[in-house]
C-alpha cells in the first residue's frame, strides 16, 4: 500500500490527470487538509488560551445557548386568556391559564388570544368611531344591512347588536377564516329569518326580546355547524321603526290605533263597572222574590193549616165553633173602636150600662 501511495505522488487524492508529480500537464487540485488545517489556525486566533482553551469555551457557550433556547419554550397565559400551541405551524392543543411549556421555536409557538373579552358587532349601523365621518347624530345608519321584510309584507328598519366571547381558541383562530365577517354574516342572516317570521305590529312594541332569544339560538347554532369556537353571549335591539319615507304616516296610524285601545280600555271599565252592579240588584230582587214566595207560601200553609184545624173541631162541635167564631170575628172587627154592651134580656125599660171607655181611660191614666 505504501509503495502504491508513494507511486501516486504521496497525495490520497492520486495524481493528476495525465501523470507526473504536477509539474507536467493539467491543474493540481486542492490540499484539503491544508485548507482544514488554515481554518483552524484563523479561529484559534480568535480564542484565547489556544486551541485547548479555545474547544472548551465553545462547549460552554454552546451549552449555555442550548439552555437558553430550551427555557425559551416557557410562556405565561393570563386569567383572561387560553393557550394554543402550535407545531411547525400546525394547531396541536390548548392551554389553560398559569405556566406552561412548549418545544421552543422553531419548533413550536403558541398564541394566547383573549378569552374572556367580551366583543360587539353592529348590525345595521355603524358609530362615528367606525363609520370615519360625522353624522350629527352619533351614529350612521346601513340601509342594506337593517331594512328587512316582515312576515305581514312591511319593511322595518332595524339596528341592533351581537355580544360574543371566544369559547374555543383553537377553532377561533384555524376553524374560521374571518371571525368579524362569519359573526356578522350569521347575525344579519339570522335575524331576517326571524323578522320573516313574524308581524310588524311585535316588532315594534312588545315583541323585541323574544325576537333577540330566537335571533340569539339561530346565530349560535350557525356558528356551532362551522365550528367557530365563538360564544355568543346578548343579541341586543337597539332600534326598530319603520323606514323614514313612511315614519311619519306610521306614527299616524299608531295613535289612532293607541286611541283605539284607550276608548276600548275605558268601554270595558265601564262595562266592568255597570255589569256586577246590574248582576248584584238582579241578584237582589231574585232573593226578594224568593223570600217574598216562601213567606207567601208559609202564610198560605199556616191558614190551610188554621182552617183544617177549625174544620175538625167544627165537625166536633158545630154550634160552639160557630159561637167561637162569631166572636173571634167581632173582636177583629170591633178592636179599634169604642163599645157599649147592652144585655137584652134586661126587662121593663133599665138598661144595664157598663162604660168600658171609661174604664180604659181610667186605667191607662192611673
Amino acid at each position: 500500500m505504501s509503495d502504491d501511495f508513494q507511486s501516486k505522488g504521496g497525495s490520497p487524492w492520486g495524481s493528476p490527470p495525465g501523470g507526473g508529480n504536477g509539474s507536467g500537464k493539467g491543474p493540481t487540485p486542492p490540499d484539503i487538509d491544508e485548507i482544514i488545517r488554515e481554518i483552524q489556525n484563523k479561529i484559534n486566533k480568535f480564542l484565547p488560551g489556544g486551541s485547548k482553551s479555545g474547544g472548551r469555551s465553545i462547549g460552554l457557550v454552546l451549552l449555555i445557548l442550548l439552555f437558553i433556547w430550551l427555557a425559551s419554550g416557557l410562556y405565561r397565559v393570563l386569567p383572561d386568556e387560553q393557550g394554543v400551541v402550535l407545531r411547525f405551524g400546525k394547531f396541536i392543543k390548548t392551554t389553560q391559564p398559569g405556566l406552561n411549556y412548549h418545544f421552543p421555536f422553531p419548533i413550536e409557538t403558541v398564541e394566547t388570544p383573549k378569552v374572556t373579552k367580551v366583543n360587539r358587532m353592529d348590525i345595521g349601523f355603524r358609530s362615528e368611531r367606525d363609520s370615519g365621518f360625522s353624522t350629527g347624530g352619533g351614529v350612521a345608519d346601513v340601509p342594506q344591512e337593517s331594512l328587512m321584510l316582515t312576515g305581514d309584507e312591511n319593511i322595518v328598519n332595524i339596528d341592533f347588536s351581537v355580544f360574543w366571547v371566544i369559547k374555543d381558541a383553537g377553532k377561533f383562530l384555524f376553524e374560521i377564516q374571518d371571525p368579524q365577517s362569519t359573526v356578522k354574516a350569521a347575525a344579519e342572516t339570522a335575524m331576517r329569518e326571524v323578522i320573516a317570521k313574524s308581524e310588524i305590529q311585535p316588532i315594534l312594541t312588545e315583541g323585541r326580546a323574544g325576537i333577540e332569544v330566537e335571533t340569539q339560538e339561530i346565530i349560535q347554532s350557525i356558528l356551532d355547524e362551522y365550528q367557530s369556537g365563538i360564544q355568543v353571549t346578548q343579541v341586543q335591539t337597539q332600534k326598530a321603526d319603520p323606514p323614514d319615507q313612511v315614519i311619519d304616516a306610521f306614527r299616524d296610524v299608531q295613535a289612532a290605533r293607541a286611541d283605539m285601545e284607550r276608548s276600548k280600555n275605558e268601554a270595558e271599565a265601564y262595562a266592568n263597572d255597570v255589569i256586577p252592579r246590574a248582576r248584584g240588584e238582579a241578584a237582589k230582587i231574585l232573593q226578594a222574590a224568593e223570600a217574598y214566595k216562601k213567606e207567601v207560601v208559609a202564610k198560605a200553609e199556616g191558614e190551610a193549616s188554621r182552617f183544617i184545624s177549625i174544620y175538625n173541631e167544627y165537625a166536633k162541635a158545630k154550634e160552639v165553633t160557630q159561637e167561637r167564631m162569631y166572636l173571634e170575628t167581632m173582636e177583629k172587627v170591633l178592636a179599634d173602636i169604642e163599645k157599649v154592651i147592652i144585655e137584652k134580656n134586661a126587662g121593663s125599660g133599665v138598661v144595664p150600662y157598663l162604660p168600658l171607655p171609661e174604664l180604659n181611660k181610667k186605667k191607662a191614666t192611673n
